[in-house]
């Protein structure tokens, strides 16, 4: 988060948007406690893997971004477990 420029703040503000945006975008139904959690979470996670392949992304939309793409893989995730 510190690398993004992001404060612990923005990063609550920033995860429950993108958390929200993965949770619109699957179709998924999960509360707003959760949608922050998956979109902090989801960040890390993309960034993560983006930075396997060399992708690096900053800043506050960068970390929108990372936060929708963490949070959208981790709710499949979570389908496909529970199948």
């Amino acid at each position: 988060m510190e690398d993004a420029g992001v404060g612990w703040i923005a990063a609550i503000i920033i995860g429950g948007i993108a958390g929200w945006l993965a949770e619109m975008f699957m179709k998924s139904n999960m509360g707003v406690l959760m949608n922050i959690v998956l979109g902090i979470v989801g960040a890390a996670v993309a960034n993560l893997l983006l930075g396997l392949i060399g992708v690096s992304l900053g800043g506050w939309i960068g970390y929108l971004i990372a936060g929708f793409i963490g949070a959208c893989i981790l709710i499949a995730l979570a389908r496909a477990i529970r199948r």
